[in-house]
């Protein structure tokens, strides 16, 4: 391992943030994260994460990173009220993707790769950033804000913060930094003001909002872990219901294009008409606990720090700085997770170029990432947007492989293992896959004598 030595700087006490200083441990002295927040270690929620009030779930392959970098965490988790989901049935999950309904009779043949550990968003953080400040090189800056970038040339110097419970402002030396402040990030406006071109922007504008709400529902009362019913075509509002840790839930209304619940009345009667009688009892039988919670998301973005052909030495984006997707697609933490292992891989291998060499690793993930969000978007006839020859063959695709996943579980997993981002959309493509597809097409088109359905 190449050590670097010096001090690294890290902008930000977000999972993207906490998971980078993590790997920046390994490879110099000391690492410093500045927050604006106040932090300590209760799970409670924060102004610095809005979206810290709706549901969570951590996908496989972020549960593998973070379990990776910080060994035992799962279980302590687990230990403390979080739910893993490892048993493989289907009938614990509730999903529907584009009016499918995902099968739910049977186990995945392989559970224990698309394990889902079910929690709210302080909770995981709390834990994470408990291991993180409990290691020796870390030091963990709250109150402060991060001003302005710091430079000389080239590069990037430091950081200027001001301390909130002071007034104090001072500077903060630096070999590296790394900005993880999310989608408000100002390091746009500060590589224009040090000479450099911004990054462009990709987007797309969805107008989404949620409004959730959390809710103490008694032991028993359900077999399921998770509700999630996304909206579809003619229908731009779905819902979902995520267990966190104990008996807690996160109850959630999302909405497209329109004016979401304006009150817990209004709120009760979407869920009214969109869950299961089953679920819905439960709800009424369970104990809120806090008023409804509304999160407003107007567009998803693309910062191409990986198109830059020049950026100061000694700076990295990461996190929601850079890419910030519908987050009812539940990728955000998982694309901060693979950054981290990037940042690691970028870190241990000799050249110049850090910034490059990162943000086009960092690139792989979120491509991935973006053309599932995007492309769902872009799928429901409300959204608007430029829809290419192969997007929307891609989106046919999708839906007949949704078809298939209704009635055959080995399709559940692999549609899960691409979601999970354990595996690449080509995976979806197999012929193997393929050939179930068409299996599954062949018995639609049977009518209940399995004679062949007419027009």
């Amino acid at each position: 391992m190449r050590n670097r030595g010096g001090h690294a700087v890290v902008l930000g006490a977000s999972m993207a943030g906490l998971l980078a200083a993590r790997v920046l441990t390994e490879f110099y002295d000391r690492v410093t994260i500045v927050d604006r927040d106040e932090l300590d270690d209760t799970a409670a929620p924060r102004h610095g994460v809005p979206q810290s009030r709706q549901p969570h779930v951590v996908l496989a392959r972020c549960g593998q990173v973070v379990e990776e970098l910080f060994p035992g965490v799962t279980d302590e988790m687990v230990g403390a009220g979080a739910h893993l989901w490892r048993s493989g049935d289907l009938g614990e999950l509730y999903t529907r993707f584009s009016g499918h309904l995902v099968t739910r009779t049977g186990r995945l043949r392989d559970p224990e790769k698309l394990t889902l550990l079910h929690a709210s968003r302080p909770f995981i953080e709390s834990h994470v950033r408990r291991r993180v400040r409990a290691l020796p090189a870390v030091t963990l800056v709250d109150r402060h804000d991060a001003d302005a970038l710091t430079w000389s040339a080239d590069t990037v110097t430091g950081v200027r913060v001001t301390s909130r419970p002071e007034h104090r402002q001072y500077e903060i030396a630096a070999d590296l930094v790394v900005d993880a402040t999310g989608r408000g990030s100002r390091t746009p406006a500060l590589l224009e003001r040090m000479g450099f071109a911004r990054p462009r922007e990709d987007h797309l504008t969805v107008h989404v909002s949620y409004v959730s709400m959390p809710v103490r529902i008694p032991d028993g009362l359900l077999n399921e872990i998770l509700f999630i019913d996304m909206p579809m075509a003619g229908r731009p509002y779905g819902w979902a219901m995520s267990r966190c840790e104990n008996n807690d839930w996160q109850v959630l209304v999302g909405t497209l294009g329109i004016a979401p619940p304006a009150g817990e009345d209004e709120f009760y009667s979407y869920l009214r008409e969109l869950m299961p009688a089953h679920a819905y009892a439960a709800l009424l039988a369970g104990e809120p606990l806090a008023d409804i919670a509304l999160y407003k998301f107007p567009a998803s973005r693309w910062r191409r720090y990986d198109k830059l052909t020049r950026m100061p030495c000694g700076l990295l984006v990461t996190g929601d700085a850079v890419a910030s997707f519908n987050p009812i697609y539940g990728q955000g933490m998982t694309v901060a997770a693979v950054a981290a292992i990037a940042l690691r891989e970028c870190l241990r291998a000799d050249g110049g170029e850090l910034s490059r060499r990162f943000h086009r690793a960092a690139a792989k993930s979120i491509d991935i990432a973006w053309r599932t969000a995007v492309g769902s978007d872009l799928a429901l006839p409300e959204v608007e947007g430029k829809r290419s020859l192969s997007m929307k063959m891609t989106t046919a695709l999708l839906d007949r492989i949704l078809l298939a996943c209704e009635t055959d579980p080995w399709m559940a997993q692999e549609f899960q293992m691409v979601t999970g981002m354990l595996a690449p959309p080509s995976r979806l493509v197999h012929p193997k896959v393929l050939r179930r597809v068409l299996a599954a097409r062949g018995r639609q088109n049977l009518d209940a004598d399995g004679v062949p359905a007419t027009a």
